[in-house]
């Protein structure tokens, strides 16, 4: 099957992930593998076998995957839990689920706005006046959650990853992020562009403590973890290590003796990620918080199609159409809109991603050796496009 630069592309872009140009793993390339790329193709596990079969490879150590829904369900684990070792992957091991995180913050802020205790309408601004000036004074809650509210990134030191290796255990205050970021001129006008960054979804956070009078992380676990049963989903805070069973992630760099390999990067601090992306999880917890939210009982009632609906603006430096929701992002995929989120953090890369009535479902941790980099992982690409089929036209 000949598929176009373009048409991989759309594919590595699916559920936010920015990429560039990629080669189909060979995997989702095999006949079986292209049998389910149609539109409502039967699950086939072999086929996803297929994908995570050889690892640890040069792009990925582990794999761990859930597929679930009314159509099927299948499970699988591949690679190692370590590098040194070579033991097997460890299938219920924990890992960093980087910008899924924003999923379970967008889900608490609309808790709030059924509550009456948050306005998605009512600027930022009023929640937080000692923080967001007033050249930010327009941008609304709403805006923070769908990325269209024109504030640029946090200007943070490094830009090689060994550079932000050496500053691996600092730690950032929410708080000075915002004000880096706000001290910048704006991107765009609120509400005419869309950029996905992590800096709406630090504000987010930082409006869930202002008016709950309470912890970021408690709020999370009081309305989601706990009524959900996620006994393997957390928050690290200031610790860099992934506190329980994990596989260790590992990423290409410059290593000390001047060799280009693969260095242990399990231990690194994630408070730039915050209420962004620091979530630690499992592939059986975000499986089953993924069955509830897309049921309807985690967030209740008319603000759920919030999460389903894309803002009529364009993408600020592609200038495709909207891809972001309000904490989900939507492509086509086999005839069919998916919707979802990605994460990376260094050495790990997840998904959560279902079709809209949860016929369909795929969880997945990919320990990446490039969990950052430009390219969506062969792997989790080829996952994918396996398991919901290629982007529709």
């Amino acid at each position: 099957m000949k598929h176009t630069t373009r048409t991989l592309l759309a594919a590595a872009l699916v559920l936010g992930v920015a990429a560039g140009p990629l080669a189909l793993p060979a995997a989702a390339s095999s006949p079986a593998a292209t049998a389910t790329a149609t539109a409502q193709a039967p699950l086939s596990p072999e086929a996803l076998e297929q994908v995570i079969a050889g690892l640890p490879s040069k792009d990925a150590t582990a794999a761990l995957v859930r597929v679930g829904g009314t159509e099927g369900a299948w499970q699988g684990s591949a690679g190692v839990h370590d590098l040194r070792t070579n033991r097997p992957a460890d299938p219920g091991a924990r890992f960093r689920a980087g910008s899924v995180t924003k999923v379970f913050t967008a889900a608490v802020v609309l808790q709030l706005a059924a509550e009456g205790r948050i306005d998605l309408d009512r600027p930022a601004r009023a929640y937080l006046p000692e923080l967001i000036p007033a050249a930010y004074g327009e941008v609304t809650v709403r805006q923070l959650l769908n990325h269209t509210h024109g504030i640029p990134a946090a200007d943070l030191p490094g830009d090689t990853v060994e550079e932000w290796y050496a500053r691996r255990f600092v730690q950032y205050d929410p708080r000075e992020l915002v004000r880096m970021a706000t001290s910048q001129p704006r991107e765009f006008a609120p509400g005419t562009k869309q950029h996905y960054l992590n800096i709406g979804y630090t504000i987010a956070g930082l409006i869930v403590e202002r008016v709950t009078g309470d912890s970021y992380e408690h709020q999370v676990a009081v309305r989601v973890l706990r009524p959900l049963g996620l006994r393997d989903t957390s928050f690290p805070g200031a610790s860099p290590r992934i506190d329980g069973p994990h596989n260790h992630g590992y990423q290409v760099m410059t290593l000390d003796d001047g060799t280009t390999g693969l260095r242990d990067v399990s231990v690194w601090g994630a408070t730039d990620g915050w209420a962004a992306g620091d979530l630690i999880s499992t592939t059986a917890d975000l499986e089953r918080f993924t069955r509830a939210l897309f049921a309807g009982r985690v967030v209740r009632g008319p603000l759920l199609e919030e999460m389903f609906t894309l803002p009529k603006v364009q993408d600020l430096t592609t200038g495709d159409p909207a891809a972001y929701s309000v904490g989900l992002s939507m492509k086509k995929l086999g005839g069919r809109e998916v919707w979802g989120k990605t994460g990376g953090r260094w050495g790990y890369n997840a998904a959560i991603a279902s079709t809209r009535h949860g016929e369909r479902t795929l969880v997945y941790s990919v320990n990446s050796t490039d969990a950052k980099g430009k390219d969506m992982n062969r792997v989790a690409l080829g996952l994918m496009v396996t398991t919901f089929g290629m982007p529709s036209k």
